[in-house]
């Protein structure tokens, strides 16, 4: 009888495991956030539930069966996406690399208005109020500034950099409207690191599926790397030239989807600056809510965020 109720055990509990492995394969997934790249959207400690059949479920075991995708939708604009990695050169089987999460602005064929370090200023801007950039203010001024953020329940980030002159941190607008507000003088001393200047703004276009895309010296390397890394072409630059299979050409067309992903602070640069064009093939899924919230470096009984739990993310 003992061992019959042993097999019993055994065969509830292997049960339970099928069950779990089945839903984190073909459901859903759970994902710690380790950093503060998309506050205010997350934050660090968060744990969140990423849903794997937003976009079509990628189907699982990618060394064995290849790509393929149940029930494909597209990404949303301004999702808040999980993929994998799109630059790892370690490892070649696409579903092992490690995992990203960024908010797509740019899906296939639309237009993003970018810089020289591909900050895209248009159209995010009008969704991403909270999206952090850097700041410098007088080294002078750097007490008076911590005061402030105190009273204003700003989180110190701490420094982005300093020298005897400047120091550089971390807000978002609204941060920086509420800190010149407080500064009794009514002259602000924050100011931006980088001013936009739309004169400079170059228009780059996402890649789509039968799209062709004409090159131009600002997407000549960011190109070229996706056909090589992506596409599976010979493509390489010769002389401000790009050359596919050693034709040149001023024109190229691509054979998978691509999207554009931004981190809510753009002090973080794990996001298409660093890596390009996500392929449709990286994609896991939505991010779609908070399971769990705890403050770092906070003891077993304290730093919970319980007003995060079971949040729906934005």
């Amino acid at each position: 009888m003992g061992r019959l109720k042993r097999l019993q055990w055994l065969w509830t509990l292997a049960g339970a495991v099928i069950v779990v492995l089945l839903l984190r394969g073909f459901v859903i997934t759970s994902c710690f956030i380790p950093s503060k790249g998309m506050e205010n959207s997350l934050y660090e400690g968060d744990r969140i539930i990423v849903n794997k059949w937003s976009y079509g479920l990628r189907v699982p075991l990618m060394s064995l069966f290849s790509y393929h995708r149940w029930r494909e939708r597209p990404v949303g604009q301004q999702d808040i996406v999980v993929f994998n990695n799109p630059v790892s050169s370690r490892q070649t089987v696409i579903d092992r690399r490690e995992v990203y999460i960024s908010r797509c602005i740019g899906t296939p064929g639309d237009t993003l208005l970018v810089d020289s370090l591909f900050n895209v200023s248009a159209p995010q801007e009008l969704f991403n109020p909270d999206k952090k950039r850097l700041y410098f203010y007088p080294a002078s001024q750097g007490k008076a500034l911590q005061s402030m953020m105190k009273a204003l329940s700003i989180d110190d980030e701490g420094l982005m950099g300093n020298n005897d002159s400047i120091h550089i941190r971390s807000f978002s607008r609204y941060e920086v409207y509420l800190l010149n507000q407080s500064i009794h003088n009514g002259q602000s001393w924050i100011h931006p690191l980088a001013k936009e200047q739309n004169s400079e703004l170059k228009p780059l276009i996402v890649p789509g599926k039968g799209r062709v895309v004409r090159v131009y010296p600002w997407n000549l390397t960011l190109l070229c790397n996706t056909l090589v890394l992506h596409e599976g072409r010979n493509a390489t630059i010769k002389n401000n030239t790009l050359y596919i299979d050693g034709k040149p050409t001023h024109h190229c067309t691509f054979t998978k989807n691509y999207y554009w992903m931004s981190a809510n602070n753009s002090a973080n640069l794990a996001d298409s600056r660093l890596f390009g064009f996500v392929p449709e093939d990286h994609i896991i899924g939505k991010a779609t809510f908070v399971w769990f919230s705890k403050e770092k470096n906070t003891g077993i009984f304290d730093g919970y965020r319980w007003e995060r739990f079971f949040e729906t993310i934005k």
